[in-house]
């Protein structure tokens, strides 16, 4: 097997800045599809693109009838796709609901999804990652500052750039229950994170991340540079990012719920190897290693 020249190096004694070496958008700006030619400049530019409303209220009801009916059922509650609060015990995100569910997996093919992560990333995509987050009030905890690359680059095997995420909310986003943080144009420098990668570390982060964070005072120097993008918005507005930005989101302390659905496509020719930083690759409900494309 040919060996896979690392770019991005991370979870090494130090941490490390590395200029991204791939595109943002890849395909041409008059590439067909969904988003318009001044759209994805803004996405180059920014890392991110915002839909205010992606999806109707009628679909979003559906949608969080679905979500209601997935964090009621005591099968899903005892699967290891399910995630729980370290400290209330209620559900905090449902892993693969694409396959769990014909709902989320109709709303992955939906041409207004899909259509988007083909045009951005100029090729067929697979679902590297789907999961419903469902953060109650009254203390859903947070999720730190965090690349998506790099975990998935370290622990999943991603060689490259070329995923694109989307988050719909299907409650409304306040500036106050916990909403998405984005750090626009931290999408172009990789911060490889210090610190080696322990064994099965996905049964940890997936309810409080540690290793691949980065230090407080990379988080600083970045935030001076771009700032701090808060995103609310309506149930069914959706927020498109880049795989490399530098996000995350504060704690819910308060009574209204924020719940979105997060799908993860990634380019077919980007298709994940073995990890990077990692004694193992990561299960297949966390990081795919079904590489068919969405159709």
């Amino acid at each position: 097997m040919a060996t896979v020249t690392d770019r991005y190096p991370t979870r090494g004694a130090v941490e490390v800045s590395t200029p991204r070496l791939d595109p943002v958008v890849w395909s041409a700006p008059d590439a067909p599809g969904p988003l318009l030619a001044a759209e994805l400049r803004d996405y180059d530019r920014d890392g991110f693109l915002t839909v205010d409303r992606l999806v109707d209220p009628d679909e979003v009801a559906v949608l969080r009838t679905e979500l209601d009916r997935l964090i009621a059922d005591p099968a899903v509650r005892a699967d290891e796709r399910a995630v729980v609060e370290p400290k209330s015990q209620e559900i905090r995100s449902v892993f693969e609901v694409h396959r769990l569910s014909r709902v989320f997996a109709d709303l992955v093919r939906d041409p207004r999804v899909v259509g988007r992560a083909r045009q951005i990333l100029g090729s067929d995509v697979y679902v590297h990652q789907s999961r419903i987050n469902v953060k109650p009030g009254f203390g859903a905890s947070g999720f730190y500052w965090h690349s998506d690359f790099e975990t998935w680059h370290a622990e999943d095997g991603l060689p490259g750039m070329r995923t694109v995420s989307v988050s719909i909310a299907l409650t409304e986003n306040h500036d106050t229950n916990g909403g998405l943080m984005i750090m626009p144009g931290s999408h172009r420098t990789f911060l490889g994170c210090a610190g080696e990668t322990p064994q099965d570390n996905y049964k940890r982060s997936l309810r409080m991340q540690e290793a691949g964070t980065p230090s407080d005072e990379a988080l600083t120097d970045l935030a001076a540079r771009h700032g701090i993008k808060l995103f609310t918005g309506p149930a069914g507005s959706a927020t498109w990012f880049d795989c490399n930005c530098m996000h995350g989101s504060g704690d819910n302390i308060t009574p209204f719920p924020r719940s979105n659905v997060f799908i993860v496509f990634n380019s077919v020719e980007n298709a994940a190897g073995p990890p990077f930083a990692a004694p193992a690759p990561r299960p297949d409900f966390v990081g795919a290693r079904d590489f068919t494309p969405v159709r």
